[in-house]
């Protein structure tokens, strides 16, 4: 599956800028998996972003533009969202995106691997 090289490129600027990260990407998701601390921060999947933030801002996060629940084999995936292109068209819009996902970051789980 294809994702969006504009969009992924729009991310990995915005995390160089964050001083003292140190990011490495990773296909995953079928996208490009932006991973911070060896844990996925924020993907970008098709023409959209996928998110992984704190699940109990579920409520407040789901009443931006954008804001698409998260489902796998049916199942909603609690911590984690899809946002379409029009909830992160300004430059305010996607901040808020990712420093939602870097926020997070400090307190999520890594993967088993």
């Amino acid at each position: 599956m294809a994702y969006d090289t504009q969009l992924a490129d729009r991310v990995r600027a915005y995390l160089s800028n964050i001083p003292h990260i140190d990011v490495q990407e990773k296909r995953m998701f079928g996208g490009l998996a932006f991973m911070v601390k060896d844990k996925m921060c924020i993907n970008v999947s098709k023409n959209r972003l996928m998110c992984r933030f704190d699940p109990d801002k579920e409520n407040e996060i789901s009443q931006r533009p954008g804001y698409q629940p998260m489902n796998m084999k049916g199942k909603e995936m609690k911590g984690y969202c899809y946002v379409l292109p029009e909830g992160f068209e300004s430059n305010d819009a996607f901040s808020y995106w990712v420093e939602l996902c870097m926020e997070y970051n400090e307190k999520a789980k890594s993967s088993k691997k």
